[in-house]
């Protein structure tokens, strides 16, 4: 089930008059006026609730030539709750080969050297940006600062994201530092200083 489904369940579930509602019609099938006679509520107010358990799944209408008459969806609340709620997907292998290289280079929230290989590097470099916004253009000192809040050597690695093409490169125009722009994923170029393949 997908995940907003579920949200959508947990949510209709969340009101005393809606749970109320459900169990009158687990007893049986009813329709509004019923419904609102039994409970004390307006009319309005059981109509309003029946459209959340609805749109969320736990109960389905069908019209008569003078009703519309409710009943609950059993199957919904057949299902355990683990399989309600769901489970988190598997990563799929790239997923884990990232979180492997995350994992084995940094320590306590700092890079503790950059990798040699360069599919490592490049897996490691783009790690630093995710933070930043792609649509945003940053002056250098504050790319270098940000470099800096994870490794010392903010030259270094300022210059490999240019040269993986992780960061375009323009002249200020109104003078002063360059400015920077962090480019899509996918494109990237291979390294000058031909570091080898991982």
């Amino acid at each position: 089930m997908e995940e907003n489904r579920a949200t959508a369940i947990f949510k209709a579930l969340g009101d005393e008059s809606r749970l109320a509602i459900l169990r009158i019609l687990f007893e049986g099938e009813s329709y509004v006026e019923l419904l609102a006679s039994r409970l004390g509520l307006t009319s309005a107010t059981v109509s309003f609730h029946l459209k959340k358990l609805e749109g969320a799944g736990l109960v389905s209408c069908r019209r008569t030539q003078f009703y519309r008459i409710y009943s609950v969806n059993r199957e919904i609340f057949a299902q355990s709750l683990e399989s309600l709620i769901g489970r988190t997907p598997e990563p799929d292998d790239d997923t884990r080969y990232r979180q492997s290289v995350i994992a084995n280079f940094f320590e306590n929230g700092r890079l503790k050297q950059l990798p040699a290989q360069q599919k490592k590097r490049e897996v490691i470099l783009r790690h630093l940006l995710e933070t930043l916004d792609p649509k945003q253009e940053y002056p250098e000192e504050e790319i270098d600062r940000h470099i800096q809040g994870y490794f010392d050597d903010y030259c270094t690695v300022r210059r490999e994201m240019i040269a993986f093409g992780m960061l375009s490169r323009r002249r200020n125009p109104e003078g002063g530092a360059d400015l920077y722009r962090i480019t899509e994923p996918g494109i990237k170029k291979t390294p000058k200083d031909g570091s080898p393949e991982a």
